[in-house]
Formats: C-alpha cells, structure tokens, sequence
C-alpha cells in the first residue's frame, strides 16, 4: 500500500491520526504524517477510512503494483 500526505494541503485536523493511529501521527506543529513503519499496515480499511475522513483530502491511497 502506498499512502501520500501532501503537506501543502494538510490543515493539521488530526482526524487521519484518529482514524488510524498504527499509520498516520502528527508532527509538532500538528499536521499529518506517516508512522515509521506504518504503511506495512495490516489494516486498509483503516488507512482508507483516514483518508476519506480527512476534510481537505490531503491523503491519497494507492495499492502496490503486482510484483513479477
């Protein structure tokens, strides 16, 4: 799973951190970011429940391509 959170769009609401606390955390000045490790998620639905909760869609979520 690739997970991207655009920095310039993010108004630091916090609810991606609520939604999915294993992926997404905030930085200290409050806006979103990824968890260390955390895009080894076990739990896409959360991480897709998170972006949608964002309110400026600053996330976006995408599959990993098949590996060959």
């Amino acid at each position: 799973m690739q997970i991207r959170i655009d920095h310039h769009t993010c108004i630091g609401s916090g609810q991606c951190a609520l939604t999915a606390p294993a992926v997404f955390t905030q930085d200290d000045d409050g806006y979103g970011t990824l968890v260390p490790g955390g895009t080894d998620t076990t739990a896409p639905r959360q991480v897709t429940e998170a972006a949608l909760a964002c309110p400026v869609q600053a996330i976006a979520v995408a599959d990993d391509p098949p590996r060959t």
